[in-house]
């Protein structure tokens, strides 16, 4: 299970975009935010053989003029998740600093950390207690991060939705589609929200759905993926803006 969700949220979906530039931050990085900060909650379901229903939430916050940080958590009593970032924007693109992922599914954990070293086009990956470095493009991003990219490039109305993601010890390229409107009920009212495909790994056994609101800045309101049987969704049921 901890796989799939891993899936999602790097997201995952969820989670969760296009060329980076470079580390080093232009004249403009002190311009309008990349976002407000702000706290969102979902009803997360998770199956994988049994169903498992439980609040998640996802947190956007400025730790310094600079730096970002965006996490997503869920937990109960026999599965958890913690996901990640710390970031700083190029203009109107991420840049990765952290990248941290942990679950816990009956007992067994799975932890990993990527630092990004922007200097020397490296990460570094810290999984089971085996770190290793691997050489990165500038424009890549991390697979939570990802997701903040889409929106900010939908609110801007960017056509191509292609990205560099670090995931798995390689350089993948994610790429995602725009599937029309449609109107989403969720806790906080009726929505109009954006459907958004993940196209690259698109099959009949599997398959990633995205629902963006613009009235919300483009923030994802919904979102379904399902593997080998198995499924994954986030449905928004209360918002706090933190601005």
């Amino acid at each position: 299970m901890g796989s799939k969700i891993r899936i999602i949220f790097a997201a995952g979906l969820l989670a969760i975009l296009p060329t980076l530039a470079s580390s080093n931050e232009s004249s403009n990085s002190n311009s309008e935010p990349f976002f407000s900060p702000y706290s969102a909650t979902y009803s997360t379901v998770w199956k994988k053989g049994i169903s498992l229903k439980v609040e998640g939430t996802q947190t956007l916050s400025k730790t310094d003029n600079e730096t970002w940080n965006f996490k997503f958590e869920a937990s109960t009593l026999i599965a958890s998740l913690h996901e990640e970032v710390s970031f700083r924007k190029n203009g109107q693109t991420l840049v990765p600093l952290r990248y941290v992922y942990k679950s816990q599914v009956l007992g067994k954990k799975r932890k990993a950390t990527l630092t990004f070293d922007w200097n020397k086009n490296t990460v570094r990956n810290d999984i089971k207690n085996k770190p290793w470095n691997m050489k990165v493009e500038h424009g890549t991003i991390d697979k939570l991060g990802i997701q903040l990219q889409i929106r900010n490039d939908l609110l801007n109305h960017k056509k191509d939705l292609s990205y560099k993601v670090a995931d798995g010890g390689h350089i993948k390229h994610w790429s995602f589609a725009r599937r029309g409107t449609e109107t989403i009920d969720t806790k906080i009212g009726r929505l109009n929200a954006l459907k958004v495909v993940r196209t690259d790994n698109l099959s009949k056994e599997k398959s990633t759905y995205f629902w963006f609101a613009p009235s919300l800045n483009y923030l994802l309101v919904k979102m379904e993926h399902k593997e080998d049987g198995e499924s994954y969704k986030l449905d928004l049921e209360k918002l706090n803006e933190r601005g």
